[in-house]
């Protein structure tokens, strides 16, 4: 295992040490005095539990949200009244930006376990923006990431495999947690497998018949919901196309 700190509500102070509010201010060179502007309009929230929500669908938009520790899901009704998950979102990603344009919510946000979430009022963000400039331009870079994360979710879903869109899923979250110094390899997943289903567009059991496949082939070891990815070159291997010859096994 590697010496990075596993993800949990406990590693709070770690998460706000690698949030979102640091990506906006730090290394865009903001003066100490602008970082504690931008810290002053940020509202810390109560923690909040399994189920909670940041917002509905059809809400009306007031604010972008910050995940501290713990992680938030975004969903919107499916055609057979359910729910199709949109994205799952860790310590350190911002939730809402799709809002701003016709300032009201499509899709809803939940909490899925234990966490704690900062909120930034938009209009104090836009008047704050509008006298430091840095400020302004990483706000563009974040709609920017914003745009490029949906289109890799289009390519994932697009004409992978199963096991490839499992395996393109794990990496994903392997290199969110790297990013925000947390374990690339050893993780608890706070999504079930139905909603992992749902956002693959994978039957659950699809699902589990890959995780149980992919720890017999030594690629990870599972435990409920935690995680060790024992062979991540494999795993990406998976997702170029290159593992069995070609002879790539479909499950739907």
């Amino acid at each position: 295992m590697s010496g990075r700190k596993i993800i949990s509500f406990e590693n709070i102070k770690v998460a706000c040490e690698n949030c979102s509010l640091v990506s906006l201010c730090l290394p865009m060179g903001l003066d100490p005095d602008d970082v504690e502007k931008l810290d002053e309009i940020v509202k810390r929230n109560r923690p909040l539990h399994r189920g909670d929500h940041l917002f509905r669908e059809g809400d009306k938009f007031h604010s972008l949200f910050v995940v501290k520790a713990g992680s938030v899901k975004t969903y919107a009704p499916s055609e057979d009244g359910g729910e199709q998950v949109l994205g799952f979102h860790l310590p350190g990603e911002l939730i809402g930006l799709d809002a701003i344009e016709n300032e009201e919510h499509h899709c809803s946000a939940k909490v899925l376990e234990t966490s704690a979430v900062c909120e930034i009022p938009f209009t104090n963000l836009e008047e704050l923006s509008s006298q430091v400039p840095s400020l302004q331009h990483q706000m563009y870079r974040l709609l920017s990431r914003e745009i490029g994360h949906d289109e890799d979710i289009l390519t994932l879903l697009g004409k992978r495999s199963a096991e490839e869109r499992l395996a393109a899923f794990l990496i994903s979250l392997s290199e969110r947690f790297k990013r925000r110094d947390f374990s690339a390899s050893d993780f608890y997943l706070s999504m079930s497998r139905h909603e992992i289903g749902n956002y693959l567009g994978l039957a659950v059991e699809t699902v589990s018949r890959l995780f149980t496949r992919f720890q017999d082939e030594g690629l990870l070891k599972v435990e409920r919901k935690h995680i060790q990815l024992l062979d991540i070159d494999r795993l990406n291997n998976i997702i170029q196309g290159e593992e069995r010859n070609g002879n790539k096994r479909q499950y739907t």
